[in-house]
């Protein structure tokens, strides 16, 4: 099962849960079910219109997921960490 490395910013939902085991083939089925456990986990991810949130990045096994992020396939042991991308000024 893929696994969800969840940053801290994110982990409300999660009651602090930082690395989350899931069932799912790709970053959104893996997304979709840390929110069945987790209410209030994906619309930090995603935005209402189906894409990701500006400031945030996905990534898979350590490489930055680019394009249909959301549709990229996962491999079981794969690892999808969500960064809270900081933007300052």
């Amino acid at each position: 099962m893929p696994k969800v490395i969840v940053p801290p910013p994110y982990r409300g939902p999660t009651g602090g849960r930082g690395e989350i085991q899931v069932e799912g083939h790709t970053v959104l089925e893996c997304l979709e079910a840390v929110e069945k456990d987790h209410a209030g986990f994906l619309a930090q991810i995603v935005a209402t219109d189906g894409t990701v949130h500006r400031f945030v990045k996905l990534f898979r096994n350590g490489d930055q997921i680019t394009g249909d992020a959301l549709g990229e396939k996962l491999a079981p042991d794969d690892e999808l960490e969500v960064l809270a991308a900081i933007a300052g000024g």
